[in-house]
C-alpha cells in the first residue's frame, strides 16, 4: 500500500541503483512496493551479482555495464563502497542524462560530495546516507522494509537546486524513512560517534578474544553473553565497506577515537582505585541514552532486542 506521499509521487520515471548489495537490493525492492510504474534498472559490477539479481528479479533490467544502466536514467543511485564512488561516476559520465539527478547511500558525506562532484560537474549531485543496515550482504539480503521507520540525512551541496533536494527527500520518504538534512562535515562527525566508532570498537573487541591466549576459540563462541554476541553481529559486517568508511572518515573517526580513549583511561582509573561512585554515574547516565534511543523508535525494548534463542 501505499504512502500518502508515494501517491503524490516524485517525478522519477527511470531509476537505476549500481550496486545491488544489500542496500541497493533492498532500496530496489523498497522502491518497488512503494512505486509500482517507476522503471527500474540495476548494475554491479560482479557477474555472479548480477546473475543473482536477475534470478531474484530485483529490477526491470539488469544491465552487463554501467553505462547502460543510466541512458535515459532521471535518477542514479550509487550503492558502491564509498572509496570505488569516484571511479564508478567517472564511469558513468559520457552515458548520463543532462538533466539526470546523481545520489549515493554511502555514509561518508564529505569525501563522497567532493568526488562526484569532482567527476560529474554539470550534473545535480545530491548525496544521502540511509541509515540503516544489517550485518549481512548482497542481494539476497535485502528487503523492502529495511528502511521503515530509520532516517535518511540528506548533505546536499550549499548551491544545492532545492527542487532537486526536496524530490530525493520524497523518495526516501515513500520507501518508509524519515529525512533530515545535514551539512556533509557535521554529518560525518555525529556517524563517526553513533556508528563508526562502534564498529571499530566491535572489530578490536572480537580481535582481542580470538588473540586471548589463555582463552580458547571454543569457549570464547560456547561461552558468548550477550554482550560478546551484539559485538560479533557488529564486526560480521561488510569488510571492503567499512575499510573504506573509516579511510573515507579518518579525521572524524580519529577525533571520535581520541576522545573515546581519554574516556576509557578515565574508566580505568575509576576501577584501579575502587571509585564506585564515578562507576555508578557513567552507567547511570549511559542507560539514560539507552531508554532514550528505545523512546526515539530506534529499537525494541524487548529483552535481547526481542530476539528467541533455544
Amino acid at each position: 500500500m501505499l504512502s500518502p506521499s508515494a501517491a503524490l509521487g516524485t517525478g522519477f520515471s527511470r531509476i537505476s541503483v549500481i550496486g545491488l548489495g544489500l542496500i541497493g537490493s533492498s532500496l530496489l525492492l523498497a522502491i518497488r512496493e512503494a512505486m509500482p510504474t517507476v522503471t527500474l534498472i540495476g548494475h554491479d559490477a560482479s557477474p555472479d551479482v548480477r546473475e543473482t539479481a536477475r534470478r531474484l528479479k530485483l529490477a526491470d533490467a539488469i544491465t552487463d555495464t554501467a553505462g547502460a544502466a543510466v541512458a535515459d536514467a532521471d535518477l542514479v543511485i550509487l550503492c558502491v563502497p564509498v572509496r570505488a564512488m569516484a571511479d564508478v561516476a567517472a564511469s558513468i559520465r559520457d552515458d548520463l542524462p543532462p538533466e539526470a539527478i546523481i545520489s549515493d547511500v554511502g555514509s561518508c558525506k564529505a569525501e563522497i560530495l567532493a568526488s562526484l562532484t569532482a567527476a560529474l560537474p554539470h550534473h545535480r549531485v545530491i548525496p544521502a546516507h540511509p541509515v540503516a543496515g544489517t550485518e549481512n550482504s548482497g542481494p539476497e539480503a535485502g528487503f523492502a522494509s529495511l528502511f521503515t521507520g530509520r532516517w535518511c540525512i540528506i548533505t546536499p551541496p550549499a548551491e544545492a537546486d532545492p527542487a532537486a533536494v526536496a524530490r530525493i527527500a520524497d523518495l526516501w520518504r515513500e520507501v518508509g524513512a524519515l529525512v533530515e538534512t545535514m551539512d556533509a562535515a557535521h554529518h560525518d562527525l555525529v556517524l563517526a560517534v553513533t556508528s563508526h566508532l562502534p564498529h571499530l570498537i566491535a572489530y578490536t573487541i572480537v580481535g582481542t578474544a580470538s588473540d586471548l591466549e589463555d582463552v580458547t576459540r571454543s569457549e570464547v563462541i560456547k561461552y558468548s553473553a550477550g554482550g560478546f554476541r551484539d559485538f560479533t553481529r557488529i564486526a560480521a559486517s561488510d569488510p571492503t565497506m567499512w575499510r573504506d568508511v573509516f579511510l573515507s572518515n579518518k579525521d572524524a573517526v580519529l577525533e571520535m577515537l581520541q576522545r573515546f580513549s581519554e574516556d576509557l583511561s578515565a574508566l580505568q582509573r575509576a576501577i584501579r582505585w575502587n571509585d564506585g561512585d564515578a562507576l555508578f554515574n557513567l552507567f547511570t547516565r549511559t542507560r539514560a541514552i539507552r531508554r532514550s534511543i528505545i523512546e526515539e523508535g530506534q529499537d525494541d525494548p524487548a529483552p535481547d532486542f526481542g530476539r528467541s534463542h533455544p
